[in-house]
């Protein structure tokens, strides 16, 4: 699903990565723990030099908020998308009863997701969101573990550059201002960024849009990288990318 993200950073001479968490993509089959999914993010910033620049969409985005409050020292910014409502709203109760029924379907959901995919995406879009198969046998257990976390509370906790992104009909856009002025007492830079027409799929809706976001991110960090021990500049810090749940 970061396909188009990845290709236009790769053009800009970004070295990016997109990190599978637990129970997704390559990694189906393992059970989705907060926790395991914090250490997959850690694990990709890892592997493109040890700071970096986080990107997080929907449960993504979640689990890069928390990411940068436990590990502060290796995330040098924070883009947030289509996660702007605390998990603990009223709703997840009925998000939770609808995710286990769900997947007690035969197919598990997969052919009612992939109607919905079909309808809301360009043909594009949707094989792009579909290449990594879709993890629709571990929503009641994401529900569960992201119910237990306070976004409001992590952004607070660093002073690292945030932009939250958020598709002007995404549904979970009711916290974006209050997420906002977290990070702003926590000492963070905030830019809020409202996609036009756009809904909760915002990177694969406007795609175009969001990369300029991204590309605007990666410029302001890398201008703010510290000079390097010997005098020179350092090296720009690179994105990792954590999928979407």
């Amino acid at each position: 699903m970061w396909r188009a993200q990845l290709d236009a950073l790769r053009r800009a001479g970004v070295d990016a990565l997109a990190v599978d968490l637990p129970g997704h993509g390559a990694r189906r089959g393992e059970a989705f723990t907060l926790d395991g999914a914090v250490e997959a993010v850690v694990d990709g910033v890892d592997a493109v030099g040890g700071r970096a620049l986080v990107v997080g969409f929907s449960l993504g985005g979640y689990v890069a908020i928390e990411t940068r409050a436990r590990h502060p020292e290796r995330v040098v910014g924070l883009v947030a998308a289509a996660c702007s409502t605390p998990p603990a709203t009223l709703l997840r109760g009925g998000w939770l009863l609808l995710a286990r029924g769900i997947e007690r379907l035969p197919d598990g959901g997969a052919g009612l997701n992939q109607a919905l995919v079909d309808r809301a995406l360009t043909p594009q879009a949707a094989a792009d969101l579909a290449a990594g198969g879709f993890a629709l046998d571990v929503m009641s257990a994401i529900l569960r573990e992201v119910g237990a976390v306070d976004p409001v509370v992590a952004l607070a906790a660093a002073g690292t550059p945030v932009w939250l992104v958020n598709g002007r009909w995404d549904h979970f856009r009711l916290g974006e201002r209050a997420f906002a002025e977290a990070a702003r007492r926590g000492g963070a830079p905030v830019r809020l960024v409202v996609v036009p027409g756009a809904r909760h799929l915002v990177s694969l809706d406007a795609p175009v849009a969001f990369n300029r976001v991204l590309l605007d991110a990666h410029r302001t960090v890398a201008q703010a990288a510290p000079p390097a021990p010997d005098g020179g500049t350092a090296p720009p810090a690179r994105p990792g990318l954590p999928v979407r749940g």
